[in-house]
């Protein structure tokens, strides 16, 4: 028992947030899990992850939960650009593009904002990085930017040329990067004059 209970811990402190179902390879029943919570030596973070009581937690735990809940999905537009620090603004909705024709995930918290990307524009700029313990997909600066374009009916255009300004100003993309993910993202012809205007 107290081995299970060891083997669970160890599991917390290597992952930073499990679920039950990982439990099952490690041959761990879900009764330890229980019996760790009432001991207080995990606690239950959301519906469905735990994690050490005493963990370390940064300003994107919400990405972390929502990347070990659906770590098929990728962190994009307002949640990257908070990630990369390129906006002042603090989305209360976790973005989260997923592919076309995938089931979109439901979870209590944090709330999500789905948006479907196609399988290319999914895996091209994407880049992973540790959060909390937890592996998260975002994508990069210059394709978020180009998303941000693309999007921008639902974000608004100006978020979209801060993006833009901010990450140029702090040579943070080159202009290479930006013409790749304005054509992967097919707005060229929108970026054009804001593109030339840089230079």
């Amino acid at each position: 028992m107290e081995s299970s209970h060891q083997a669970l811990l160890d599991l917390a402190k290597h992952h930073g947030l499990i679920r039950p179902r990982d439990l099952a390879p490690l041959g761990i029943s879900r009764v330890a899990l229980t019996r760790l919570v009432r001991r207080g030596m995990l606690e239950r973070v959301g519906r469905g992850l735990y994690a050490l009581p005493d963990r370390s937690v940064s300003e994107h735990a919400a990405l972390a939960e929502v990347a070990r809940k659906y770590p098929q999905g990728v962190i994009c537009l307002l949640s990257a650009l908070r990630f990369h620090n390129l906006t002042t603004q603090s989305p209360f909705e976790v973005w989260l593009a997923i592919p076309n024709k995938a089931r979109a995930p439901r979870l209590e918290y944090p709330p999500l904002r789905i948006v479907r990307f196609s399988s290319q524009a999914l895996i091209e700029g994407m880049e992973e990085h540790v959060v909390d313990g937890v592996p998260v997909h975002v994508t990069t600066v210059a394709k978020t930017v180009a998303d941000c374009f693309k999007y921008r009916n639902k974000i608004g255009l100006d978020v979209a040329l801060e993006a833009l300004r901010e990450a140029w100003r702090e040579k943070r993309v080159s202009m290479d990067e930006l013409w790749r993910y304005a054509r992967v993202c097919r707005v060229s012809n929108v970026m054009r004059p804001y593109l030339e205007s840089l230079t």
